[in-house]
């Protein structure tokens, strides 16, 4: 630090300040342009430090992130990753943006226009580079560089306004703008990143495709026909239905590249690309899935209509020699379970009448009945029979949800009707063995009464609504509990859902309102 004999901070004691700043709302810039270009898909410049991030995480970290921060952690970790992304093109830019603020030729080396032209060119060509190096993609990177650009050109315009010639980067005037600009630009594109991942929504599926085969749609209407009508109750079919990814931005992968290879401990193995797949019989199946990492009264349960070609023809062909299996998936996500449990999957390429959307695993993802979310495998791309055991992608970092999912009922809607009258309502899943009776006490278990069951959907792998309507008299304790298929009441004792589910019955304060 050099100081006057006033002992003030002379013009070029701290150049780097500003210029940090400047480079920080640059690499911002970076990550708004990149997504601006090709949305949150493989290309965005975010997407490698995305993974790496997941790669580095510990274990212990992954697992607190899971049980009790849920969809949170998720995006902790994301913005985690956007934050590196920014400190990476910032530090590209860095050069540009001293350039910019007083670091380069002495006056007169360069017109004033010639000056700012070369600090813009110099800060924007570097982190063009590192995207083009990271993504290979060239609209990814020329949104990059873009969005550099159009940092720097703002800071060399806000520069020009102000002084007209270089003065002292220590101006607190110059820092105090040059602040507002970075701010500005950052918030901006922050805004931009955070209104969506660039692709339009998934339609209800209440509302029935027009051209939806005559199947779909009957089963859909049938669903939407059993629903309870219970104000913000999902219905028998999701409106939202969850999703958990190991990372934040969703393979995409072309139908007509995309393959399916069955290899392995097979007598022969098969490959199949998605044409085949579309000339084989068409099966519609409901199917519920629930996370292993779904909390006792989550929401991370979620039912709809899954269109595909059975896994057991596919099976018959390639003739398996072993007893286990091993799905890979397109976003680098694999999963071993007994292959017994994958002969009744379901290989799904369409979703409620329309094709898989690209969140849910596009072009196709696999459907194990009764299973937990984990071993469902979105965006497939290859079946590997293995004659011995292994471990799956969360069982290397502590989780064991290969096994059926354990049996649940939810409270989601509590309401009272007046004149100490109240509605609970919920949904409750048990995999193949189905739903026989949900029980409801408001005595805080010392007495219980069955709860309404909605009519159970096609299929042996759906959940069920149910309801009750009771009189009480003031604040009172709700629980309720489900009964499988096979008469074996829900597991009363309550545990978190690591490593293999949450067990528990659920329960909730209800009175006046």
């Amino acid at each position: 630090m050099i100081k006057s004999r006033t002992g003030e901070v002379t013009a070029r004691a701290r150049p780097w300040l500003p210029a940090v700043a400047v480079a920080l709302a640059a690499g911002l810039g970076a990550v708004g342009g990149s997504y601006l270009s090709v949305g949150r898909r493989p290309a965005f410049v975010v997407e490698p430090f995305d993974r790496l991030v997941l790669l580095l995480s510990p274990d212990a970290l992954v697992a607190v992130a899971i049980t009790q921060l849920g969809t949170l952690g998720h995006q902790l970790a994301f913005l985690t990753a956007i934050a590196v992304t920014c400190t990476v093109f910032g530090l590209a830019a860095l050069p540009g943006a001293a350039f910019l603020l007083g670091r380069g030729p002495a006056p007169g080396a360069l017109s004033r226009g010639g000056s700012a032209l070369f600090g813009v060119i110099l800060g924007t060509v570097p982190p063009a580079i590192v995207a083009y190096g990271l993504t290979r993609s060239q609209p990814s990177t020329l949104g990059t560089a873009a969005g550099v650009g159009f940092v720097l050109l703002a800071t060399a315009g806000a520069s020009a306004l102000l002084a007209g010639e270089r003065r002292s980067l220590g101006s607190p005037a110059r820092r105090r703008v040059l602040g507002a600009v970075g701010s500005a630009i950052g918030v901006s594109g922050l805004a931009l990143f955070v209104q969506g991942t660039g692709e339009e929504p998934f339609p209800s599926p209440l509302e029935i495709p027009e051209d939806a085969r005559p199947e779909v749609r009957e089963l859909l209407t049938r669903a939407k026909d059993q629903s309870f009508g219970v104000e913000g109750l999902e219905p028998l079919v999701s409106t939202d239905f969850y999703e958990v990814d190991i990372g934040n931005v969703d393979p995409d992968v072309d139908p007509e590249e995309w393959s399916l290879s069955i290899t392995g401990a097979v007598a022969e193995e098969r490959e199949y690309d998605f044409a085949d797949l579309e000339g084989m019989t068409l099966e519609d199946r409901f199917a519920t899935l629930r996370c292993v990492g779904d909390q006792l009264n989550g929401r991370q349960m979620d039912t709809a209509l899954w269109s595909g070609v059975p896994v057991r023809e596919l099976l018959e062909a390639a003739e398996p020699e072993g007893d286990r299996v091993i799905l890979h998936g397109a976003d680098a996500y694999y999963n071993e379970f007994p292959i017994d449990a994958l002969w009744p999957g379901l290989l799904a390429y369409r979703m409620n009448g329309r094709p898989l959307p690209r969140a849910h695993g596009a072009p196709v993802r696999a459907l194990v009945p009764g299973h937990w979310g984990e071993i469902n495998v979105k965006w497939l791309t290859e079946i590997e029979v293995r004659d011995e055991d292994t471990m799956g992608y969360w069982e290397h970092r502590g989780w064991h949800g290969t096994g059926p999912v354990n049996t649940v009922a939810k409270l989601w809607q509590t309401r009272s009707l007046g004149s100490g009258r109240y509605e609970v309502a919920g949904h409750a899943y048990a995999g193949t063995r189905g739903i026989e009776a949900v029980e409801v006490s408001t005595d805080e278990g010392d007495t219980w009464v069955e709860a309404e069951l909605s009519e159970p959907l096609p299929g042996d792998d759906v959940w069920r609504q149910w309801r009750h309507e009771y009189g009480a008299g003031g604040w009172h304790e709700v629980i309720v509990r489900a009964r499988d298929g096979d008469g074996n009441l829900q597991i009363p004792e309550e545990d978190g859902p690591r490593p293999d589910g949450a067990t528990g019955w659920v329960s909730e304060t209800v009175g006046p309102q």
